[in-house]
């Protein structure tokens, strides 16, 4: 045991000057950047709003009307819409687009527009069932990931899911 004490102190130190060293893009350096695994988690939740909101619309126009399954597709797409505006606000804007941004990237500003108008769009969601909303959030996701990530990488990710 004595002999691997200082292969672990050395260990930890390590660790902790890497993480000091990571830069410090969210509210605890990670060292874990997932900006396009969020993408594929908001376009998870917009195709599960869209799939509640057609099982609501169904559901309701049914004979008898099966009160407990609409209520359950109305709290799955509520839910869905509040975890889509919780990562647009606490991973890409409070964390991934800064405003230091604003002074070096000409892109900023489309993207903080873009980012809200999705809010927007996911608030709409959670008040009704109209798909237009959706084919709205579908959209605002393609220009920001054009905006965010640029047309190349949009490109290669719609190769890899096809």
């Amino acid at each position: 045991m004595k002999k691997l004490m200082p292969a672990l102190v050395v260990t930890m130190l390590a660790l902790v000057g890497w993480v000091s060293i990571a830069g410090a893009h969210c509210e605890i350096p990670c060292g874990i950047y997932g900006d396009e695994l969020r993408y594929h988690l908001l376009m998870e939740h917009i195709e599960t709003i869209e799939k509640s909101m057609k099982q609501i619309v169904e559901l309701s126009g049914a004979t008898p009307m099966n009160t407990n399954q609409v209520v359950r597709w109305v709290t799955n797409k509520e839910k869905h819409a509040d975890e889509f505006q919780h990562i647009i606000t606490q991973y890409f804007m409070t964390q991934r687009v800064k405003p230091d941004d604003a002074k070096k990237d000409a892109g900023y500003a489309k993207k903080i527009g873009l980012l809200h108008a999705m809010l927007f769009e996911a608030m709409r969601c959670k008040q009704m069932t109209d798909l237009k909303h959706v084919e709205l959030l579908k959209k605002y996701m393609g220009e920001f990931h054009d905006a965010y990530f640029g047309a190349d990488a949009k490109k290669h990710l719609e190769e890899h899911h096809q």
